[in-house]
């Protein structure tokens, strides 16, 4: 069976992505079984960039086939702010939302919109690489709510459903996420790449 490694040490992501590709014959592990792998540095100015770094580092250093994504959120009302930076906007969730609904206090529901969006990189030990892309809709609730999911889903509204992400099980936010949306691209890639049918 051959391996894949998912390029995370979050075990929230890990989780949601080992979900999704669960049906695949794939041997999944995630960098917590790589502890001498350096972090790499997410210098890029785009999601798509530093989902590439990730992937052909990692590929190049286990040899295996790797699949990274970057992903975060773009609020319309800060110029697309927190973006590359979400995970870095605060040292935990509690104060990444914190920071964000500060930012946002003053800003009207009809200027609230934002998105999720994930970038996957597949690549290969011998270079080949490819990547795909998923976006969530919404805006920025004025409170949090909720005690699923990770990062900022508690205060992402979607207005369709009438419930924040956080409120979702992990079946209804993998139907509708930006990162579902991605792997599921991401899925098709692996099946080509495996050799299997298209579902």
């Amino acid at each position: 069976m051959r391996k894949l490694v998912v390029a995370t040490r979050n075990l929230g992501k890990a989780r949601e992505i080992t979900e999704m590709l669960s049906d695949l014959p794939l041997d999944i592990v995630t960098l917590k079984d790589y502890p001498d792998a350096p972090e790499v540095e997410e210098t890029g100015s785009t999601f798509e960039e530093n989902a590439l770094a990730k992937a052909k580092t990692y590929a190049r250093l286990t040899g295996e086939w790797v699949l990274a994504d970057d992903s975060g959120l773009e609020v319309d009302a800060l110029n697309g702010a927190p973006g590359v930076y979400s995970s870095r906007f605060a040292a935990s969730d509690p104060g990444r939302i914190a920071k964000l609904l500060d930012l946002m206090k003053d800003v009207p529901e009809s200027r609230r919109t934002a998105r999720f969006r994930c970038v996957i990189a597949v690549a290969s030990p011998d270079g080949q690489i490819e990547t795909c892309e998923g976006t969530l809709e919404g805006l920025i609730a004025p409170e949090p709510k909720g005690s699923n999911g990770f990062g900022y889903d508690p205060v992402f509204y979607i207005p369709d459903l009438g419930k924040h992400v956080a409120e979702l099980t992990p079946e209804q936010k993998n139907a509708i996420s930006h990162r579902g949306e991605a792997l599921r691209k991401a899925k098709a890639i692996l099946r080509r790449k495996l050799g299997l049918s298209e579902e």
